[in-house]
């Protein structure tokens, strides 16, 4: 019952995530953690999240936008190289509280444009892949402030999720290789686990890119910056409580 709780959980999570661009290990951590300490419900989904992004990036490979790639990705290595310095040092609580008011009024200005005429800046687009490598490096919740920036450079959803998928790899490429050094033993008791939630999240990215084909790019949209209103308020909740 456990496997197939797991399996089914983060074959759902990867089929999602393919449109949205993020949001796995949102959806997937908690339903690990019911079967499982922190420390290793953390490594196994950061396991999955790799596999699923590194899927999605071979699948997907001539939509990515290398010119986006480059403008977020410099930026969001040093912030992830910094977040995952700092991670010890200060209190997290705080920033997801800071982090998810962020992205509860953001969407709320941009889906309202026409009346408020509010435009999120080119010149911001370091400011977003610093700040959300900064926030994947420091607590893991990355994707939703990638998304905020990244979703109005690229409108082509295709373009936007394979640009989505290579930029979450370089976070997930970052911090792998500490929770290996660490958490190498965890890894190794739970590895059946691991290797089922892997195939599956695998199979949940092929399939899900077939359906975001059939998507139309406005929904795509819309379902995104709901969604970021949604880990907003998780944020919200999560560093409240």
């Amino acid at each position: 019952m456990e496997l197939i709780v797991l399996t089914t959980g983060a074959f759902i999570a990867a089929l999602l995530t393919v449109p949205a661009g993020f949001g796995l290990s949102t959806m997937l951590t908690p339903l690990v953690l019911a079967f499982m300490p922190p420390h290793e419900a953390i490594a196994i989904v950061a396991v999955v999240h790799g596999a699923h992004n590194a899927a999605k990036c071979w699948s997907m490979w001539g939509w990515i936008d290398f010119s986006a790639f480059k403008r977020y990705g410099i930026w969001l290595v040093f912030g992830a190289v910094a977040g995952a310095g700092l991670q010890n040092q200060f209190s997290q609580d705080p920033l997801l509280v800071m982090i998810g008011s962020f992205l509860v009024i953001l969407p709320l200005l941009t889906l309202s444009e026409k009346w408020t005429g509010y435009r999120i800046p080119e010149a911001n687009d370091r400011v977003g892949g610093l700040g959300s490598g900064f926030m994947g490096g420091l607590s893991g919740h990355q994707g939703a402030l990638r998304a905020m920036f990244l979703t109005r450079r690229l409108p082509n959803k295709m373009e936007y999720a394979a640009t989505a998928s290579i930029l979450a790899l370089c976070v997930d490429l970052s911090r792998l290789p500490v929770y290996l050094a660490y958490r190498s033993e965890d890894l190794m008791a739970h590895a059946q686990i691991c290797f089922i939630l892997v195939v599956s999240a695998v199979l949940g990215a092929r399939i899900g890119k077939k359906w975001l084909e059939s998507l139309k790019s406005h929904l795509i949209q819309r379902g995104v910056m709901v969604g970021i209103m949604a880990c907003g308020f998780y944020y919200i909740f999560e560093g409240l409580a």
